[in-house]
């Protein structure tokens, strides 16, 4: 579970059960990239964070990757020449045990076998789908028990995003607990359990997902639908 508040955001609290999908939509400059930093230790944070009844506030981003946080940012931050082989390696940064390592790298291409096709190309090579596939399985190779998501939709077409979401549902079958924010509302709420509505840094809305795809101001706002008359 987490739940924090996030310096530079106001009334901005948020709970994840063990897991589940949590998801935050909201528009440009509402604090959602803010808030994932915040939480993985890349930006300051004042308030109460605490993750598996730990308080997160005094630890650094390395100590929070091995207590089992892992972070796909928005702009995916590969290595692009790298290949995609050495992509996952680097993310499993904090093992120590080289077998542990290559048997998660296996079952990865298993769960994403388009990378294992690709697995010598260089990421910058990739297209934006598999460029997404990448980071979720790298972020995927430090067994995090709360993967999140920055935008994992972005500037992608809609197939492929439908593909991606599928991914990240399928993920809750493993145990994980995800976070994810996301400008694409409907896709978001669609494979989410509980959805939060952050607006210029505060949590105006939250509910389980299909109650905020019911609410008047939630398909006004985001579901680009008008109330009945």
């Amino acid at each position: 579970m987490l739940y924090g508040k996030v310096a530079g955001l106001q009334r901005a609290s948020l709970r994840i059960e063990e897991g589940s999908i949590v998801t935050v939509i909201g528009p440009n400059g509402a604090g959602k990239t803010t808030l994932l930093g915040a939480l993985m230790g890349v930006l300051p944070c004042a308030g109460t964070m605490r993750y598996a009844g730990a308080d997160l506030a005094s630890r650094g981003v390395e100590e929070r990757v091995a207590r089992g946080l892992s972070l796909v940012p928005e702009r995916r931050e590969l290595f692009g020449e790298l290949s995609v082989h050495d992509n996952l390696r680097l993310g499993g940064f904090t093992r120590r045990r080289e077998r542990d390592l290559e048997a998660d790298i296996r079952e990865l291409y298993r769960r994403f076998p388009r990378l294992e096709e690709r697995r010598d190309y260089f990421a910058e090579t990739l297209s934006g789908g598999e460029r997404q596939m990448l980071a979720l399985a790298r972020a995927l190779m430090a067994r995090p028990r709360v993967l999140m998501l920055d935008e994992p939709s972005l500037g992608l077409a809609p197939l492929i995003v439908r593909e991606i979401l599928a991914m990240v549902a399928d993920l809750r079958k493993t145990g994980v607990s995800i976070l994810m924010v996301e400008q694409n509302a409907r896709a978001a709420l669609q494979v989410a359990d509980y959805g939060y509505v952050l607006e210029n840094g505060e949590i105006v809305l939250e509910g389980p997902s299909d109650e905020l795809t019911r609410n008047p101001r939630v398909i006004e706002t985001y579901l680009g639908l008008k109330k009945s008359a």
